[in-house]
């Protein structure tokens, strides 16, 4: 793996999938997670000049754009790059292909660095933190902000102890996990073609949370309130044709 850009490939593990056989989402965007950690590193502005010194890399916006998910056994190959840092916030663009070059997937996340006793977020240049931007071969873009549910349907959800990372907080890739599991049957079962997510507080073990759920066609929006609000999400459903999208590969 260069510098310049992180490469690495993945077979689709039984682990991996959901019961069609597809990759289910929080893996594809643990795959994404583990993508910016191990670059990071690369570049050398991985824990030693971050975690070790009290700077926890968190998200704020994720956005996936998907023709279809991989399929249990797939080979695919992972690709990302840093973009133009922004104040306070780090862009990282990611493309999943099949082994014969055709995109998959087509993502972006804002990251950005947080002081672990304040909780807030950091300035990166007063810690010497910088990461250049690297040029890629594919379409880029921004991740924009989802829009908050509309007629939602209330409920509750604790966090458990399970959810929780080495940031002392509901990790994103587990809020993929409990939107599926409060989706209809016919909704999972069709293609996801659009995931967009805002973090904007933490989740922490064994809080209690006001989750506010609304459904239009196949899309799905989701929110969480503590003491706050949390996060939304929003995911666009295709829900007609093959459920694996092996038609549009």
């Amino acid at each position: 793996m260069s510098a310049e850009i992180y490469r690495k490939e993945y077979r689709i593990l039984s682990s991996d999938t959901d019961c069609l056989r597809r990759l289910r989402l929080s893996r594809l965007f643990t795959f994404l997670q583990e993508a910016a950690i191990a670059h990071t590193e690369a570049l050398g502005m991985g824990r030693a000049k971050t975690l070790d010194r009290g700077l926890l890399w968190i998200v704020t916006l994720q956005q996936a754009k998907i023709k279809r998910l991989p399929v249990y056994d797939e080979r695919v190959i992972l690709e990302s790059v840093p973009g133009q840092t922004m104040h306070t916030f780090f862009p990282r663009y990611y493309r999943l292909t099949d082994e014969n070059g055709n995109e998959l997937v087509n993502a972006a996340a804002l990251w950005a660095l947080m002081d672990c006793r304040t909780r807030t977020m950091v300035f990166p240049e007063k810690f010497g933190v910088r990461i250049d931007a690297q040029q890629t071969s594919w379409k880029t873009f921004l991740p924009r902000p989802p829009k908050l549910p509309e007629n939602a349907e209330a409920r509750a959800f604790t966090v458990p102890y399970s959810y929780v990372d080495l940031n002392g907080h509901m990790n994103n890739t587990r809020y993929f996990d409990l939107a599926e599991d409060l989706l209809p049957d016919e909704v999972r079962r069709g293609s996801v073609r659009e995931i967009l997510t805002e973090y904007t507080g933490e989740a922490k073990d064994g809080e209690t949370l006001r989750l506010e759920l609304s459904r239009c066609g196949g899309e799905v929006r989701l929110c969480g309130t503590g003491s706050k609000r949390l996060f939304r999400i929003s995911m666009q459903y295709d829900l007609e044709g093959d459920p694996l999208g092996l038609s549009n590969s």
